[in-house]
């Protein structure tokens, strides 16, 4: 099976409950931002919801998920035991249409959860328990590399099998002739491995995404056009999200642009996600970068309107819509 878009990533399941900023005060937690907790704080997390809505996730899940839903061929390979969450992690992709090639495993931690409270305003706090998806390994990548896409997830830097593993596969994808994708993640997770991501975007990456503080975090710089001038001259193309302004895509010395309509989030869960599933959808389907960021920027919308993050209307209906397909 030659996939379009495979995705290597945390098999994460979503947690989703609401919450005000004083219960965010009151338990401790860092409002805007993700949080690696333990096993013991995350099912202190857990029992502390009123309320919550369970649903496979994690990002680069997500963003694979919302690929699959544009029609597209894909693939997820994520780390999960054989526990009921991980259970109901593999049912859900391969329902959704998208193959989950790495089943569930006899393994000592428990499938990963992300404690997401979403405040009034649609900012998400994530405490994240890092479980079994987090020792994904080179062992554990099936080999499934063709001519489509790879996607990466920076979140998996904080182990050195994660490392590895994303160095083969993306050896791996670009002897079968396809390309590969990082994203980011997380502004902490670039000043983290900074070394080590800007050597597999130079080295190893033919596309990558962030957003503007990742961005200059990882080239240490408040200039954003700066930023992305380093990057674009060691990555073919790099895609930046910028808060609710104008997406910005560089290629060389060539610059796309995607217009942003502000509007407020009801939960922010996902839209980087699914911006990516929309850009990489654009770029895989060989539409222009001002498309392919267009579309990213309609997914990106769409998700932050309602609780989950992954899209509740069919997105490539919006994009005929818009005429872009």
């Amino acid at each position: 099976m030659n996939y379009d878009v495979i995705g290597i990533g945390n098999a994460m399941v979503d947690v989703i409950s609401p919450s005000s900023d004083t219960f965010l005060d009151q338990m401790g937690i860092t409002k805007g931002i993700m949080q690696l907790i333990e096993r013991d704080r995350a099912e202190l997390l857990y029992a502390s919801m009123d309320s919550r809505v369970e649903a496979p996730g994690g990002s680069v899940g997500n963003t694979i998920a919302g690929i699959g839903e544009l029609g597209l061929q894909t693939a997820f390979i994520g780390k999960v035991k054989d526990d009921a969450l991980g259970k109901f992690y593999a049912k859900s992709l391969e329902e959704a249409g998208t193959a989950f090639p790495l089943p569930p495993q006899d393994v000592e931690d428990p499938t990963s959860r992300s404690m997401i409270f979403v405040s009034p305003d649609g900012e998400r706090s994530m405490n994240t328990y890092l479980g079994a998806g987090a020792d994904i390994c080179s062992a554990d990548v099936p080999n499934v590399f063709g001519t489509g896409l790879l996607f990466l997830e920076g979140y998996l830097f904080d182990k050195d099998e994660g490392k590895t593993a994303f160095s083969e596969a993306a050896t791996k994808m670009k002897a079968a002739g396809g390309r590969s994708v990082i994203t980011i993640s997380d502004p902490f997770c670039a000043e983290r491995h900074r070394d080590d991501f800007k050597r597999l975007i130079a080295e190893d990456m033919d596309v990558a995404i962030g957003n503007d503080a990742e961005w200059m975090t990882l080239y240490e710089t408040d200039d954003l056009d700066d930023a992305l001038r380093q990057a674009a001259a060691v990555c073919d193309i790099v895609a930046c999200t910028r808060s609710g302004e104008a997406v910005w895509v560089q290629q060389g010395d060539k610059r796309f642009t995607a217009d942003v309509t502000p509007v407020t989030p009801v939960d922010a869960t996902g839209a980087g996600d699914q911006f990516a599933a929309g850009f990489l959808f654009g770029v895989a389907t060989g539409r222009p970068l001002d498309v392919a960021a267009q579309m990213g920027v309609l997914c990106a919308a769409e998700v932050i309107g309602h609780i989950g993050p992954r899209p509740e209307v069919n997105m490539a209906d919006v994009f005929r819509e818009k005429g872009l397909i």
